[in-house]
C-alpha cells in the first residue's frame, strides 16, 4: 500500500509542532524518518494513526494500485482497518493482561460472539515466533522486563497484519542481538510489500537497513523521501540540526583510580527475582556498567538496590556502612543515590504535572517556606536545566505529557541532578535522544563522574557502554558472568570481550 502525507500542519498552545510536512511511501521499502527531539516525527506518526487530528494538510493511501484516495483517521482503531500499523516510542500495553491478550487486543477473534481464546493464543503465538521470542503466552505483561514489553509491541503490531508499518524507536531498549533479530522480521516484511517507517536516532542502524530517508527540522521537512545510498553520516546529521555539527565525544580518556572506600558496594546479594551472590562496587569518580540481553537481570538489580524489588541475602553498604534501602524516596534522602529509570513514562516523570513541579520534585524540602512550595521556586530550578540540558519547552507551566520522549526523559535526569547526588543509578540514559543530546548526555556523565559522582549505568546501547564505562560488569542469567577492564574505551577490544561473557556460565 501507498501512503502520502501532504503539507501536514499541527499546532499545539505555543507550539507549531508540524508546518507543512511531506512524506511519501512505497510499498516494500523501508523509510527512516529522522530529525531531532521536538521536530515533529512522533507528532505526524500520530495523525497517521488517528491520535492527533491535523490543522491542515491531507494523508491519501493507495491500496494495491487503486486510485488514490483521501482518509482523515479520527481514532486509532480506523487506521488499523485501513492497513496501518504502529509500535510507539512508549509502550501502549494492559500491565494486568496476558501476553496473548495484549498481542490480539486490538483484533480479538470472536467464535459465536465469545473471545476465541485458542485462536487468539493461536494468532499470538504465530507472531512472537516471528520474532523468535519465547514468552509464557498467559503471563500478564506486569511480569515482564521492559525490553520484553518492547518485543510484545512489535508483535502487537504484527498481529494487526499491517501494510503499512510505522515504527517509533522500536530497539531503544533492545541489545544488538534482540535488534537484528527485529530488522531480520523487518526485511521479511519489506519483501512481503509492506511500506515501513523506521524513527530512531541510531544512525547506524538506519543506514543498515533503511532504503530512504526524510529528515524533519522544527516541524517542516528539510529532506524529503531522498535515496539514503546518497547520503553520508554527516550529511544527515547535518541535514537534522541545520548547520556543521561535529559529534562530541568525552574529552579525555578517563583512567579513574580505585582508592579509599567505595561508594556503593553490593556483596553477595541475592534477591527474590532470582539474583544469586552478585558482588560489585562503584568508587567516587567512576562509571561502572551492566551489560546483557534481555532478560539478564540488569534492571531488576538496580530495582532491588534501590528498595523496589527484595533482597534476600547478602549485604548492601553505601560508604562503607551496611544499609538496608527501603524505598526510592529513602535512598535519596538518607544516601544521596538518585535512579534515572528506563520507564520513563510510568515512573520517571510525572505526565499531568508541570515540567517546573517534575525537575523540582525532588527538594521540595529545600524550596519549602512554610510548608509551601512556590511555583516561582520551582520556575527558578528548572531554568538552569532547560539550556545545559537543550530542554525544548513552551514554558515552565508546560506539562510533561506535552514534550517529546527525549525531553520527558530530560526532565527524568534533571531532577536527581538538581538533588545533588552522590551516587548515580542510570538504566537507558538515551534511550529516544537525538544524536547531538545523546552526545551531550555522554559529556555530561562523564562531567558527572569527573566530579566525584559514582555512577552505575545500564545500557543495551554497547557502543554507548564501550564509551562511558571504566569497568563493564556483564550479566547473564541474573549472575554476573565477567568483567571487562574498558579503561582505554576502545570498542573492536572490550566488545568482544562483553559478547563472550554474555554466553558464560557465571563466575563462581
Amino acid at each position: 500500500m501507498r501512503l502520502r502525507a501532504t503539507r501536514l500542519v499541527k499546532v499545539f498552545p505555543g507550539v507549531r509542532a508540524l508546518d507543512g510536512v511531506n512524506l511519501s511511501l512505497e510499498p516494500g521499502s523501508v523509510h527512516a524518518l529522522l530529525g531531532e527531539n521536538g521536530a515533529g516525527k512522533s507528532t505526524l506518526i500520530k495523525i497517521l494513526t488517528g491520535v492527533y487530528k491535523g490543522d491542515g494538510g491531507t494523508v491519501s493511501v493507495a491500496p494495491d494500485d487503486v486510485a488514490w484516495e483521501t482518509v482523515s483517521f479520527g481514532n486509532p482503531h480506523e487506521s488499523i482497518a485501513a492497513g496501518i500499523g504502529v509500535v510507539h516510542q512508549e509502550r501502549n500495553l494492559v500491565p494486568a493482561f496476558s501476553v496473548a491478550e495484549n498481542i490480539a487486543l486490538q483484533h480479538l477473534p470472536r467464535k459465536r460472539g465469545i473471545v476465541d481464546r485458542a485462536a487468539m493464543k493461536a494468532r499470538a503465538a504465530e507472531c512472537l515466533q516471528q520474532l523468535d521470542l519465547d514468552l509464557d503466552l498467559d503471563a500478564p505483561v506486569s511480569s515482564l522486563s521492559v525490553a520484553q514489553m518492547q518485543l510484545v509491541e512489535i508483535a502487537k503490531a504484527l498481529a494487526t497484519r499491517s501494510r503499512v508499518l510505522l515504527l517509533d524507536e522500536p530497539t531503544s531498549t533492545l541489545t544488538p542481538e534482540e535488534a537484528d533479530r527485529l530488522y531480520r522480521v523487518v526485511a521479511k516484511l519489506k519483501d512481503g510489500g509492506c511500506s515501513i517507517v523506521l524513527v530512531s536516532h541510531k544512525l547506524e542502524e538506519v543506514f543498515a537497513v533503511a532504503d530512504t530517508v526524510t529528515v524533519l527540522r522544527d516541524g517542516r521537512s528539510v529532506c524529503e523521501s531522498r535515496p539514503l545510498a546518497d547520503l553520508t553520516r554527516s550529511d544527515v546529521v547535518d541535514l537534522m540540526v541545520g548547520r556543521q555539527f561535529a559529534e562530541l565525544e568525552p574529552d579525555a580518556l578517563r583512567n579513574p583510580q580505585r582508592t579509599g572506600e567505595p561508594a556503593l558496594e553490593l556483596d553477595a546479594v541475592s534477591t527474590g527475582r532470582g539474583h544469586r551472590e552478585v558482588s560489585l562496587t562503584v568508587h567516587p569518580g567512576e562509571i561502572v556498567g551492566l551489560y546483557g540481553l534481555v532478560g539478564a537481570g540488569r534492571s531488576e538489580l538496580a530495582r532491588a538496590l534501590l528498595g523496589l524489588d527484595r533482597i534476600t541475602d547478602g549485604r548492601v553498604l553505601v560508604r562503607g556502612v551496611p544499609t538496608t534501602i527501603s524505598s526510592v524516596n529513602e535512598a535519596l534522602s538518607k544516601h544521596g543515590i538518585g535512579y534515572v529509570t528506563e520507564n520513563r513514562k510510568e515512573e520517571g516523570v510525572f505526565l499531568e504535572q508541570t515540567i517546573s513541579r517534575n525537575v523540582a520534585v525532588t527538594i521540595w524540602g529545600r524550596l519549602a517556606r512554610l510548608g509551601l512550595v512556590r511555583d516561582r521556586a520551582e520556575d527558578q530550578v528548572l531554568t538552569s536545566y532547560v539550556d545545559s540540558l537543550g530542554i525544548k519547552v513552551s514554558g515552565p507551566r508546560q506539562l510533561a505529557g506535552q514534550l517529546s520522549g527525549g525531553n520527558q526523559q530530560k526532565i527524568s535526569l534533571a531532577k536527581w541532578l538538581a538533588a545533588d547526588c552522590s551516587i548515580l543509578v542510570i538504566d537507558e540514559p538515551t534511550v529516544g535522544i537525538d544524536v547531538r543530546t545523546k552526545a551531550a548526555f555522554h559529556q555530561l556523565i562523564v562531567d558527572l563522574a569527573e566530579k566525584g559522582l559514582a555512577i552505575l549505568l545500564i545500557t543495551s546501547d554497547l557502543p554507548e557502554m564501550v564509551t562511558l564505562a571504566d569497568r563493564i560488569l556483564v550479566m547473564h542469567q541474573y549472575r554476573l558472568t565477567g568483567e571487562v577492564d574498558n579503561s582505554e574505551h576502545r570498542y573492536d577490544v572490550a566488545s568482544k570481550q562483553v559478547v563472550r561473557l554474555m554466553h558464560a556460565e557465571s563466575v563462581a
